[in-house]
């Protein structure tokens, strides 16, 4: 193999591999905002109390009751628990 033909080899191959690598970037970035929803939550998925994603149908009737929860003096709003309830969970020893 000359020098010549082994740098055109060498340029191929790292423009086939860019060209893999690059490809995969945004299949993983498609599969990945809807894969999250499927997942379950011990297995690190969505919270239970985690909004709706912005284009589905409850995301409209979400962000309109919170703009009325913003809108109402503090006093008023709904008071939501800010820690989870851990009382199912086993103690780690």
């Amino acid at each position: 193999m000359t020098v010549r033909l082994r740098q055109l080899a060498i340029l191929f191959a790292s423009a086939l591999l860019a060209g893999a690598l690059s490809g995969c970037g945004t299949v993983n970035e498609k599969m990945s905002a809807a894969m999250g929803d499927y997942i379950p939550q011990w297995a690190g998925g969505l919270p239970a109390d985690a909004p709706p994603r912005p284009g589905t149908a409850r995301y409209d009737e979400f962000m309109r009751e919170r703009e009325r929860q913003r809108l109402m003096p503090a006093d008023q709003r709904e008071q939501k628990a800010t820690k989870p309830d851990r009382s199912g969970l086993d103690p780690v020893h």
